[in-house]
């Protein structure tokens, strides 16, 4: 390995991310999957200052004084998608209707629009070529919205004229999110009354933020771009579709968005490049400390009846050694190392052996601003590193391959990398390394594609965005739609624990208690909602975040383990001796029920999401052509038959099973 450079693999070659756009080569046109007329037979027209352009269940009205948007439904239905452009456009240019598509300008500032019917969606795109933003579109407005639909982690349903959701209690309200890092996925959607609601697809993340605004009393959301031909995101794209209303309505947009531009690769494919990720199937995910390290702490979970595991550990002083690593994969289980290529301290003080690199990687690879100083790194320690500088050290350096076989020199099949596929881009003002935030994303992938393709390594990462779905098995963090109070929350070590003693750390296994605030705004389930899983269900396992393992929050237990159950996703766990003796008889149970569940549905897309009941608390999945179907019941009173705290399973062809967790 030392004398080859990182080779791209079949899974790099699919890979363009141009500009601010991250787009996967393969065949176009969700046409067919719309139920979309021929393109040509969809004609836009322009009438004064309206343009009118044919969408899949109606037409979109945009006019182009303002930008504003309005949908006509085909039943008659007509809603606002869009308010005015924020802060005025000045006056718009001819308009100009060409092979389907319409032009126009706004001289004043130096905008170039088009629009045109897309597979079945309105498409415009804003260029600029001035360091300038631009705040549109500006939806939720119309008085008709009932429910945002947002996928922050796996997802929120917000009723948009809640009083506590435009409260502070709710979190929501004054907050925006980087649609490249802050969702998992660059879309969100709109609810109507009558079956009606919008699909709003960003597919120039790079650069965007969504705003949520609470204003006279409802919520609304604000998109805005920051145009800069440095950083490559002079062009901003936003679709508009017309849907019928769902929570996951948009879900089922953006998944055929996906599909219609080779953007999912499916765990089947997965599979078939490395049969090793089939382990995962069936697999509940857990960090292991102390003795749950050892060859023992396998025998352990063997002896608990649990066949199915993927075990991670820290990069630290005590990882898992060969004796128990060839024990974990004799069982059947993944076993690997947790590393991260984002941290540089400086080697004689470095707080964690993963941020320990050969000098000169500190501070020679360092990210910097603008004016030349380091980017500090996560938690005020060291920088962030850049990836361009790894990528171009790597021929003659080898950082990447060195440290990746030292880490997995203990025979480890799996690896977690942390952060590569969160998003938190980085634009290097370094000469020496310059890199862009496109720039930045191509080289997470290549470098991930090499580790899940050259190493076969079953890969996972951090709350990983849908654009990385196609080099990773699994992620940690993306089911946890974290609210940025946590932070401060993990912050107070009193409350949440320390990184002490080094065999169980306070931080992972003392229970906390989240804020009833808090609480509501991440594990309520009338708000949650699966928009990851129905995008992704059928191409990246998905579990909540390493530090809020099952037992950590012992308030939201039962809760937790129905929406793992309900969406078809594996509990994630920390261990170790005294946990496997508090809980390790429930954990095998619960893995016991889920095994058969994920072994029939873990390939399947998630297909149809509903609520039962009008308080929302009673909830139903179901998973390929009725392959699966899940119904958890979070409501204190028994619903149909089923009782309250308890989910039903139905494996096509089968009989129904039973679960009723208990808390904590």
């Amino acid at each position: 390995m030392k004398a080859r450079k990182l080779k791209k693999t079949k899974t790099q070659t699919k890979i363009i991310a141009g500009g601010g756009a991250l787009l996967m080569v393969g065949v176009i046109g969700t046409a067919a999957a719309f139920g979309t007329a021929p393109q040509e037979a969809r004609r836009i027209e322009a009438h004064g200052d309206q343009l009118d352009v044919p969408v899949d269940g109606g037409r979109a009205v945009v006019d182009i004084r303002s930008l504003a948007v309005r949908a006509h439904a085909a039943d008659g239905r007509t809603w606002q998608l869009s308010a005015p452009a924020s802060g005025g456009l000045g006056t718009p240019g001819k308009v100009t209707v060409r092979g389907g598509t319409a032009s126009w300008r706004y001289g004043d500032r130096g905008l170039a629009v088009t629009a045109s019917s897309r597979d079945g969606r309105l498409a415009v795109t804003v260029r600029s070529a001035r360091r300038s933003s631009l705040t549109w579109p500006v939806s939720g407005t119309d008085r008709t919205t009932q429910e945002l639909q947002v996928p922050r982690g796996e997802g929120l349903a917000v009723p948009v004229a809640d009083r506590w959701w435009n409260s502070a209690a709710g979190g929501l309200a004054g907050t925006e999110a980087d649609m490249a890092g802050g969702l998992t996925m660059p879309f969100w959607g709109t609810s109507q009354p009558g079956r009606h609601g919008t699909s709003y697809i960003v597919e120039s993340d790079i650069g965007t933020t969504l705003r949520f605004v609470s204003a006279g009393g409802r919520l609304h959301t604000e998109a805005a771009h920051a145009f800069s031909a440095r950083q490559a995101t002079g062009s901003y794209t936003v679709t508009f579709a017309l849907t019928d209303g769902s929570p996951v309505a948009a879900a089922r947009d953006y998944r055929a968005w996906l599909q219609g531009h080779g953007g999912i690769t499916t765990l089947r494919q997965k599979i078939a490049r490395n049969p090793e990720v089939a382990k995962l199937v069936g697999a509940f995910h857990a960090y292991a400390w102390g003795k749950a390290r050892t060859a023992e702490g396998v025998r352990r979970l063997r002896e608990l009846g649990i066949d199915r595991m993927w075990l991670g550990y820290d990069a630290d002083d005590a990882p898992m050694d060969r004796k128990a690593t060839r024990l974990a994969r004799q069982a059947g289980y993944l076993v690997g190392p947790y590393d991260s290529w984002a941290n540089a301290q400086d080697p004689s003080s470095a707080d964690t052996p993963v941020s320990a690199w050969p000098v000169p990687v500190w501070q020679a690879t360092c990210v910097r601003h603008a004016d030349g100083t380091i980017v500090t790194g996560f938690g005020d320690r060291g920088c962030y590193v850049s990836s361009e500088a790894l990528r171009r050290a790597e021929p003659s350096r080898h950082y990447l391959s060195d440290r990746t076989r030292k880490m997995t020199a203990d025979g480890a099949n799996s690896y977690f990398l942390d952060v590569d596929a969160a998003g938190e881009l980085f634009a290097d003002h370094s000469p020496a390394h310059p890199m862009t935030k496109a720039q930045d994303r191509r080289n997470r992938l290549s470098r991930m594609a090499w580790l899940s393709g050259d190493r076969r390594l079953v890969l996972g990462s951090e709350s990983a965005g849908s654009w990385a779905n196609g080099v990773l098995a699994f992620s940690h963090g993306s089911g946890t739609p974290v609210d940025d109070r946590l932070w401060k929350l993990e912050r107070d070590r009193a409350a949440w624990g320390r990184y002490a003693p080094a065999a169980a750390p306070g931080v992972f296994f003392q229970p906390a208690h989240l804020p009833a605030d808090l609480a509501k705004a991440m594990y309520d389930p009338r708000y949650r909602v699966p928009l990851y899983q129905m995008v992704l269900h059928d191409s990246v396992i998905s579990t909540e975040r390493w530090e809020l393992s099952w037992s950590k929050l012992p308030d939201q237990s039962r809760t937790r383990a129905l929406l793992a159950m309900l969406y078809n996703v594996p509990l994630n766990l920390v261990l170790d001796q005294s946990e496997l003796d508090r809980h390790g008889t429930r954990i095998a149970q619960l893995q016991r029920y889920f095994e058969p569940l994920h072994k029939a549905a873990a390939t399947q897309p998630m297909t149809d999401f509903r609520r039962l009941t009008h308080d929302g608390l009673v909830q139903r999945t179901t998973f390929g052509k009725g392959v699966l179907t899940m119904t958890a019941n979070f409501s204190t009173r028994s619903h149909d038959g089923l009782p309250a705290g308890c989910v039903d399973a139905v494996v096509k062809g089968g009989e129904k099973h039973r679960l009723c967790p208990t808390g904590l």
